[in-house]
């Protein structure tokens, strides 16, 4: 129980990883806040919780609105004494695949002003409430774009890319008191929502997608959902103490080489003598 006794905050816990790590964080001993503004999706995610034993509590909360985001994370921390664990996997809508210079300029800039909007707003409620108490643990999710050219992603690029250096920024001044700042750089998990729906919808182009990411993957893998809620327990864990201001990647390699080079070798499995 790597988090008993923690309270922790996700933002966008209805979501495909805002779920997954919101499950992983009460499994590994933590209360958990979930807030969003799809209520029914919330509620089965806490649902979920309650399900295996976890507590969880739910709350509609703009997470766009710097007051209602204050409100309530005030209200956790007058209630049970500390903010422990911030967690923001709030979704903004980008437009891909299309090339940067056939995008107009609303369509790139505003998911690059809307994601740094809402995780802005909830790192620095966060801040001003963990700085009272000494301690605690921002996280942020991005995804390959942070790490690497890729083309046709329009502003989610730009997003992810001013993610990271948000992050930094806030490890490098919230450092000196017992805050950590981290980012968890995901490679697309192929058990998310986004991708089943997408499946179902166009199988044959899902999944030649699928095969070119895995590709590019050092693992020949991508990483599942599983992988970054634990990543995430990790980070938010004392085991992780002296990690802060960096971006972890949970890529399966992506963001590291040109992988797509290197052919699957399938590693034989006969017994050893």
């Amino acid at each position: 129980m790597l988090l008993q006794h923690k309270n922790a905050i996700v933002y966008g816990a209805g979501g495909s990883l805002g779920s997954a790590v919101a499950e992983a964080l009460a499994q590994a001993g933590a209360r958990v806040f979930l807030t969003g503004h799809r209520m029914a999706s919330v509620q089965q995610t806490a649902d979920s919780i309650k399900a295996t034993g976890g507590q969880a509590e739910i709350a509609e909360v703009d997470a766009f609105n710097e007051e209602a985001v204050t409100q309530h994370i005030n209200a956790v921390k007058q209630q049970y004494g500390t903010v422990d664990i911030s967690f923001n996997a709030v979704g903004v809508d980008v437009i891909q695949g299309v090339p940067l210079i056939e995008l107009s300029v609303d369509d790139y800039v505003t998911p690059v002003t809307r994601s740094l909007q809402t995780r802005f707003l909830t790192a620095k409620a966060a801040g001003q409430v963990m700085k009272g108490q000494g301690s605690g643990v921002i996280l942020f999710l991005t995804a390959t774009p942070g790490g690497i050219g890729y083309p046709l992603t329009g502003g989610f690029a730009a997003a992810c890319r001013a993610t990271e250096s948000l992050s930094t920024n806030l490890a490098s001044e919230l450092g000196t008191y017992g805050i950590r700042v981290l980012t968890i750089r995901s490679g697309g998990s192929p058990d998310s929502r986004v991708f089943k729906r997408a499946m179902e919808s166009a199988p044959e182009m899902v999944k030649d997608a699928l095969e070119k990411m895995e590709a590019d993957t050092m693992l020949k893998q991508l990483p599942l959902m599983a992988d970054i809620a634990q990543t995430a327990v990790f980070l938010a864990s004392d085991m992780a103490s002296k990690i802060t201001g960096v971006a972890i990647d949970v890529t399966a390699g992506t963001t590291a080489a040109l992988n797509y080079r290197v052919p699957r070798h399938h590693v034989s499995s006969s017994p050893q003598s």
